[in-house]
């Protein structure tokens, strides 16, 4: 797969992350595996997706420290 189409694909998750929330852990995890992709190609992860999987990896761990009790 050529970069442009793993990032256009990779795009299409983010859309999707976003337009449905209650399926982000899933979509989360299909993101990681493109951008494994561009690593495992030698490729460079673009900066604005790797920014947004860090921003949801900060929004993931937020989560769980709200849930624990004090």
């Amino acid at each position: 797969m050529s970069f442009e189409n793993l990032k256009a694909a990779a795009l299409l998750l983010m859309d999707e992350i976003q337009k449905r929330p209650e399926d982000a852990h899933v979509l989360q995890e299909q993101l990681r595996e493109k951008i494994a992709e561009f690593k495992a190609m030698g490729l460079p992860v673009p900066e604005d997706l790797a920014a947004f999987e860090l921003a949801l990896e900060e929004e993931e761990a937020e989560e769980l420290f709200d849930n624990m009790p004090l």
